[in-house]
């Protein structure tokens, strides 16, 4: 009779014999330190409460009053993808340190332990079948696997497949990142939802293109209220059109950013 040995133990003898490094500073005795940890650096509540990018106050920026990330009802990024965060997004994705998993979920979970909502299911961005041969492990579902089981909600990997590969979208801008993924997940054959909420989980956001592609199939699949959650939250600068007046780029910003002021908040709640 074979005994199969369990994960964590495993890697408590791997951590014996091959003590983890810091990833950023290189450090001893764990993957992200507690200095480079306090480098991090949290996005904050002042956000577009539909897209979260960082604003002057927190309310609804521009890009998500002309087009807003349905059905998705607000995206979320605990960090901003610079220093020791970006570090060990890249050392767990790209060179395969699949222990920084639970290190990077444990934000995710201390968020929605904080910002409470009834969640029915998380779902974590899939890959490709030919990404996901070649790397050996969706990233996503890792950290997703770690926020179900820290907060005893289904992990719902099952619903949506990535049916069209597509090119990466670290160097492609907002309306190529859209066009990049429309259509690029599919549901699962079999698979239905019946009004349940989802988060949906993945590393890094943008522009949330890839989310919002992802909320789509789950929409066509039943599902009701939609967020998404990552963690980190890479810079998506806001670029004002100037060229038919003669004000400058800063007076087109405070224009515009009076304007906002202005509007009647959204009176939908912004629970994450």
């Amino acid at each position: 009779m074979r005994f199969k040995l369990p994960a964590a133990f495993l890697q408590t003898l791997l951590d014996l014999v091959f003590p983890p490094r810091c990833v950023y500073c290189g450090r001893m005795g764990s993957y992200l330190c507690d200095d480079c940890w306090n480098l991090a650096s949290p996005v904050g509540p002042e956000i577009c409460i539909r897209c979260g990018n960082p604003l002057t106050r927190r309310g609804i920026c521009h890009h998500c009053r002309q087009n807003p990330p349905d059905p998705i009802r607000g995206i979320r990024g605990v960090f901003f993808y610079n220093g020791p965060i970006a570090q060990g997004i890249r050392s767990l994705k790209y060179h395969g340190v699949q222990a920084l998993a639970p290190v990077l979920a444990q934000p995710l979970i201390t968020y929605v332990q904080e910002h409470p909502i009834p969640i029915d299911g998380i779902v974590p961005v899939p890959l490709h079948r030919k990404k996901l041969a070649q790397r050996g492990f969706n990233q996503s579902l890792l950290l997703a696997r770690n926020v179900a089981t820290a907060l005893d909600i289904p992990l719902r990997d099952d619903l949506i497949w990535r049916s069209r590969a597509t090119a990466p979208q670290a160097q492609l801008g907002r309306k190529e990142r859209l066009s990049n993924v429309a259509g690029a997940f599919s549901p699962q054959e079999g698979a239905a939802l019946q009004g349940e909420t989802i988060l949906l989980i993945d590393d890094v956001a943008t522009t949330g293109s890839t989310l919002r592609s992802c909320a789509q199939a789950l929409r066509q699949l039943g599902a009701g209220d939609i967020w998404a959650l990552t963690v980190a939250r890479a810079h998506s600068h806001t670029v004002l059109d100037t060229t038919s007046t003669n004000i400058s780029a800063a007076e087109a910003f405070l224009l515009w950013d009076a304007h906002r002021r202005a509007q009647d908040p959204d009176p939908t709640p912004s629970l994450i």
